[in-house]
């Protein structure tokens, strides 16, 4: 199990990445880090990504069918989409 601060730091540092206009997964971060099955980990750690201060585009982080699973984690329930729409990504259905 990897150290949970670490793993999460590292999580955040890979997100700060993700081009604007474009979207990963939890399980593709996961295999960035050789942690393939740790998706869920890299859940957690966008969630704890919220801070302001973090600078962490959690909004760009979707699951393997690019379903907005996180939505719930923002201010109102339609912010990802909105920030996501913002960057010129379409969302119908709550998936991109």
């Amino acid at each position: 199990m990897p150290d949970t601060k670490n793993f999460y730091e590292q999580v955040h540092q890979i997100a700060r990445l993700i081009p604007r206009g474009r979207v990963t997964t939890y399980g593709a971060i996961a295999r960035a880090l050789g942690a393939a099955r740790s998706s869920r980990m890299v859940g957690t750690a966008m969630i704890h990504a919220h801070d302001p201060r973090l600078a962490v585009p959690g909004h760009r982080v979707v699951n393997s069918k690019g379903l907005l699973t996180g939505k719930h984690h923002f201010d109102t329930p339609t912010k990802m989409q909105q920030l996501l729409e913002a960057e010129g990504i379409t969302v119908s259905d709550d998936q991109v």
